[in-house]
């Protein structure tokens, strides 16, 4: 791959919708798509480049839409398919570009295909899906399902269980039948027909599973089977099949979620000349702070631990596959929160962590509200919370002993309903979401945080985004050019170089509150420099070669 091989989707800002908690427009409390609409002036006004759109098709909407039951229709509570092709020519009157979420890993109970697998062993949809028989009285192994207890469901009907490695609305979708993958390619082609720009793949390396589906290794009665499905035997095999029917007839981007890949895995997905996806999402970082017993086991981080993550991405995928770039998402917490302060300094940190987002190599995914700083938030009793996974979490610890207050803290930390509030729009009732009653409780601090204050504040997180989007898009080192780390081991700088030809930038970031100074290692060579951006005053008299750094602060210099 050369490295100025270029291509739209490169040098694009992404911008994710979670259409559920973005805008609603008819007071049902439920985000919807003419609620989009009537909010794309200020995607526009942001510089974002691409929408993915979380899913709005049919559901019943037992993991928030990510059970589909019709993936040609679009779910009553967002509109319908005229709004969404009402959205589609928004964007692209605007010059902005729309990815869709594709499912196919699983679909809902309540799809067709799954209602005729279910009525008997001879129904040709039975092969749709994964069905066995069980061993012994259990189920047919032991594999623990991501949402908690087991993988298998058992089904009356036909005394056989089928596999649902999500919910147990969610049945996996058996990638082995050949109709079934026709049927996942017609689909994807009557969307691209409709215009759209591109996937985002939900869970997509998890499709392919070991034959015969043998047991997990573990002591539990239920365990992560993840060796026997993720990156499973004919992953690439499948990828590549969708790429040569479908993909490779459109220009179009695509990403794909792939728990646990590892860089060199990651290569192959991506590579230029594998013909599979264009990038993958990998989750190293968002584990950073997992312990032994999981996600909801919060440890503390490092940030030596955060920069060698970053920086094996960076390295390894450099001239052989591209990034992904983002630090929150729809199922993680608010970065703000997490990796920066959001208190008193959460303007500067929000600020920090944007400028490393932005100034590395790859695309940067901006999740909505991040360009508000909006933060995670405290609900007081678990009866507000609404995500499948922290209820069956929440029963399933304070059945095995857990005290409520411990299971809350790490709610409060890691729950995905961080990260689903409402849109804080501006200062009334709800935020300006809804006229109504909200799906989910807004955070009560869209007192302080909303776009409407954001706009008019000429200092705001929302225009330092705006800033930072401009530079990629006026520099070409930042999309393309090669990362260097610096300072290794500090315990509190984030420093590195970015270098493409003669174009040279020095990213320099203070992780924490207090003051550090950041001496110029005298590997990096520099007559003079130039500030490109800061989330502090400029100052015109800054000495590179030690440089006082104030709580959380962000500067990028271009060096000569």
């Amino acid at each position: 791959m050369n490295n100025l091989n270029r291509t739209w989707w490169k040098e694009s800002v992404v911008y994710q919708i979670y259409p559920r908690s973005f805008q609603d427009s008819n007071g049902d409390g439920i985000g919807d798509i003419p609620g989009i609409i009537s909010r794309l002036d200020y995607l526009k006004n942001l510089g974002v480049d691409i929408i993915w759109l979380s899913p709005v098709y049919e559901s019943p909407n037992d993991d928030n839409g990510y059970d589909i039951s019709n993936y040609q229709s679009i779910m009553d509570d967002f509109g319908t398919i005229g709004d969404w092709e009402q959205l589609l020519y928004g964007l692209h009157s605007r010059g902005m570009k729309l990815i869709m979420d594709l499912v196919v890993n699983h679909s809902s109970d309540e799809h067709v295909w799954f209602a005729e697998s279910r009525k008997s062993l001879e129904n040709p949809y039975r092969d749709y899906y994964i069905w066995r028989d069980g061993q012994g009285g259990q189920e047919p192994n032991n594999w623990s399902s991501f949402f908690s207890g087991s993988a298998w469901e058992l089904d009356d009907a036909t005394g056989q269980y089928f596999l649902h490695l999500f919910s147990k609305k969610q049945p996996d979708l058996n990638w082995e039948n050949e109709k079934v993958r026709r049927e996942v390619y017609d689909m994807m082609t009557w969307w691209l027909d409709k215009g759209i720009d591109g996937f985002r793949m939900d869970v997509i390396n998890l499709i392919s599973k070991v034959q015969g589906l043998p047991d997990a290794a573990g002591e539990g009665t239920y365990n992560f089977g993840g060796e026997h499905f993720m990156n499973g035997p004919r992953i690439h095999e499948f990828l590549q099949e969708m790429n040569r029917e479908v993909l490779s007839k459109y220009d179009v981007m695509t990403v794909g979620e792939t728990i646990g890949v590892t860089p060199e895995e990651a290569i192959k997905y991506v590579g230029e000349d594998r013909n599979e996806l264009n990038m993958v999402f990998q989750f190293e970082l968002m584990d950073i702070d997992s312990g032994p017993g999981g996600k909801w086991n919060v440890q503390p981080w490092t940030l030596p631990a955060f920069k060698r993550i970053m920086s094996k991405w960076q390295n390894e995928m450099y001239g052989k596959g591209w990034n992904s770039l983002y630090l929150n998402n729809h199922d993680q917490p608010r970065m703000v929160s997490r990796f920066g302060n959001d208190g008193e300094l959460r303007k500067e940190s929000a600020k920090m962590l944007a400028t490393l987002l932005h100034t590395l190599q790859g695309t940067p995914y901006i999740y909505q509200g991040e360009e508000l700083g909006m933060t995670n938030v405290k609900f007081d009793s678990i009866d507000h919370y609404q995500d499948i996974e922290t209820l069956n979490m929440f029963k399933e610890y304070r059945e095995a002993g857990h005290s409520a207050q411990d299971i809350m803290a790490s709610i409060y930390s890691k729950g995905r309903d961080n990260a689903r509030t409402p849109m804080q729009w501006d200062t009334t009732l709800h935020s300006g979401f809804t006229t109504g009653s909200p799906w989910l409780t807004v955070n009560p601090n869209y007192t302080q945080i909303n776009a409407e204050e954001a706009l008019n504040d000429p200092d705001s997180i929302f225009h330092y985004y705006r800033r930072l989007i401009e530079l990629r898009k006026q520099h070409d080192v930042i999309v393309y050019g090669k990362y260097d780390l610096l300072l290794e081991q500090d315990e509190r700088i984030y420093a590195y170089t970015r270098t493409l030809g003669e174009e040279r930038l020095l990213v320099v970031l203070n992780f924490y509150e207090t003051p550090v100074t950041f001496e110029l290692p005298n590997t990096v060579a520099c007559t003079s420099s130039e500030q490109l951006i800061g989330n502090y005053e400029i100052n015109k008299d800054l000495d590179l070669q030690r440089l006082e750094l104030r709580p959380y602060e962000a500067q990028v210099f271009k060096l000569n």
